[in-house]
């Protein structure tokens, strides 16, 4: 049975997405339909959008939703209708890395999130005969409705509003889990953000969590720097106006800083990131850059540092596990997200897109 939907759709690299009536088809046993509440805009549906990463067109992406479950299918055991889920990202389930726990490093994550259809080659979402990618990330949230794939529902607190915790389905769950489940950073050590958008704003606040007593951002922006400084930094270096690796190192008397998260990607920034360390400290690039990216590292005086360089891929989560986590964090005023959310209709979606690549928001949420 089909039903129909609003949505917006992707139909042309670049371009803004356009609002249209689709059909959605009928829930698989593996699937549960939910009705929308709100769904975040990450940096990723934007960098799809502009086709650096690959997913077919026309598309309806959106990988942060929020809503109530309506229907399930015959297989679904995790959630029953009229639970309050948030929506993340989709991994296989049976890989080594999945059954080892690290769903983030699903060895079929690009299928799983990024290939537009179901494992049979069918998608959920059509118009007028003519198939529309569906099951971005497994649900495709810019959309009044979708079926989505268990592996990316997660149960949440029905007293918590679902408009509010859109965003840790993604890009909060990387931010703050880069920090709480991969650095693990002891109490007493110092962590830089470089960028201080949902991503980093999510890591900032959790080293605070993680009882990091010296946590400095790194922006180009004052009002996101003073923000910064409201939600747990305690130093903040405008790039634009100091040079920063200089900073830092005033910052922390000389020694370095122990943990250093790059959520831009930039490779000069990187740099920057890799010269701030101190010795035996850790740099993590958590931001997504185009594919063929390379950055340069100094090795000749950096040996003797003994740093170490990783890779973080959606906080290393287990989102069923980690984002109630969060949630509770939020409740007890230790998480406070939601003061990063601004909110849009589902008309003005490409305003919100706009108005995250300028800086004027932070964490962009429609809500239907």
């Amino acid at each position: 049975m089909t039903t129909t939907v609003t949505a917006a759709v992707a139909r042309n690299t670049g371009e803004p997405l356009t609002i249209e009536q689709l059909q959605l088809d009928g829930l698989r046993s593996n699937e549960v339909r939910v009705r929308m509440v709100a769904t975040g805009i990450c940096h990723t549906d934007a960098i799809v959008r502009d086709g650096i990463y690959p997913t077919p067109l026309p598309a309806v992406l959106g990988h942060e939703g929020a809503g109530v479950v309506e229907a399930i299918g015959e297989a679904i055991t995790n959630v029953d209708v009229g639970d309050h889920v948030v929506l993340s990202a989709a991994y296989c389930g049976h890989c080594r890395q999945c059954r080892s726990g690290r769903m983030a490093y699903c060895e079929n994550l690009f299928e799983e999130d990024f290939g537009g259809h179901r494992h049979d080659g069918t998608t959920a979402l059509s118009v007028d005969g003519a198939p529309i990618s569906s099951h971005f990330f497994g649900q495709s949230s810019f959309a009044t409705h979708a079926n989505v794939v268990e592996t990316s529902v997660v149960k949440v607190d029905p007293g918590a509003p679902l408009a509010t915790l859109a965003p840790l389905g993604c890009g909060l769950q990387t931010g703050a889990g880069a920090v709480l489940n991969d650095l693990r950073p002891e109490p007493g050590t110092s962590l830089v953000v470089f960028g201080t958008g949902a991503v980093g704003s999510a890591a900032i606040m959790a080293a605070r969590v993680a009882g990091c007593t010296t946590v400095i951002a790194v922006d180009l922006h004052d009002s996101r720097l003073e923000l910064a400084q409201q939600i747990g930094a305690t130093h903040t270096v405008n790039a634009g106006t100091v040079d920063v690796v200089d900073e830092l190192k005033k910052i922390t008397n000389g020694d370095g800083v122990d943990y250093a998260i790059d959520t831009t990607a930039v490779p000069a920034v990187l740099r920057q990131a890799a010269d701030s360390l101190g010795i035996r400290g850790t740099l993590a690039l958590v931001g997504a850059a185009a594919p063929g990216t390379e950055v340069n590292f100094e090795i000749g005086a950096s040996l003797v540092k003994g740093w170490t360089f990783k890779t973080i891929i959606q906080g290393s989560s287990v989102p069923q596990v980690f984002i109630p986590r969060l949630v509770e964090l939020w409740k007890q005023d230790r998480f406070p997200f939601d003061k990063l959310i601004r909110t849009y209709s589902l008309a003005d979606i490409n305003t919100a897109f706009a108005d995250s690549a300028d800086g004027s928001t932070i964490k962009p949420v429609v809500v239907f």
